[in-house]
């Protein structure tokens, strides 16, 4: 396997490269041009390959710049795990033309962006899986969350959309949705604070808690990803595995 991680500097994104290496090459993309050198490290440290590269998925030529790259230094991509993302949140009403521009430009465009670039070039070789990092936001309405679960939610469809046009060739495309999730995302939107929250849950804020008792760990996410992109996923496409420790239950 040569998996292209994207969103690969931190969070799931980095944890879901660390698994992958154990079964071949990784090729890092990220932004964040520091946090790639940490997970490179990482990926190292662990004995496993890994090749960076700086990339912003709202730009189609830099990623198809970066995938070729990618293909030279490890051949064919046969995996993708697109965990690049961004979170806006407050309520709909306040959303800011930037707010907007922002949730949609890197999870709805940046998602098109690297599922044509990479799953056309799988399709064309007969064989490959890909894997997108949803949210349970996209599953259905979450107060102050209006905005970025619009977003994903258009994310979620074009991903199975695309997953049924490819279905012929043999690839496989699927959606991870995690919920609450202990990353550097999830920090920056309340921290400890707003973990707790997510565990009690709020009806009035139509928000039911999490039955299992925590915050996924970014390796929960990651291993659910691996679990999709492997061979023991061979008859699962189009599918949205959301993985939130039946909070949307």
């Amino acid at each position: 396997m040569h998996a292209f991680v994207t969103g690969a500097a931190s969070g799931i994104g980095a944890a879901t490269a660390l698994r992958l290496a154990r079964r071949g090459p990784v090729a890092l993309a990220d932004r964040d041009a520091d946090g790639l050198v940490a997970t490179a490290r990482a990926v190292s440290a662990a004995g496993g390959t890994a090749s960076s590269h700086v990339v912003d998925v709202t730009d189609r030529a830099a990623v198809l710049a970066a995938l070729d790259a990618a293909e030279r230094a490890g051949g064919p991509v046969d995996a993708l795990a697109h965990c690049a993302g961004v979170l806006v949140t407050g309520p709909v009403l306040h959303a800011s033309a930037a707010d907007i521009a922002a949730a949609l430009g890197v999870n709805l465009t940046g998602t098109a962006n690297v599922l044509t670039a990479v799953v056309s070039r799988m399709a064309e070789r007969g064989t490959g899986s890909a894997v997108v990092v949803g949210s349970n936001a996209g599953n259905g309405p979450r107060v102050g969350l209006g905005v970025y679960g619009a977003s994903k939610a258009a994310a979620h469809n074009l991903t199975l959309a695309l997953a049924l046009e490819v279905a012929g060739s043999g690839v496989r495309v699927n959606v991870v949705a995690p919920g609450s999730t202990a990353t550097p995302m999830q920090t920056a939107f309340g921290g400890a604070a707003a973990a707790e929250a997510a565990i009690a849950g709020d009806l009035s804020r139509h928000r039911p808690g999490i039955p299992l008792g925590r915050i996924a760990d970014a390796d929960d996410i990651a291993g659910a990803i691996e679990y999709l992109l492997s061979p023991d996923a061979r008859h699962v496409t189009a599918q949205v595995l959301t993985v939130d420790g039946g909070a949307t239950a």
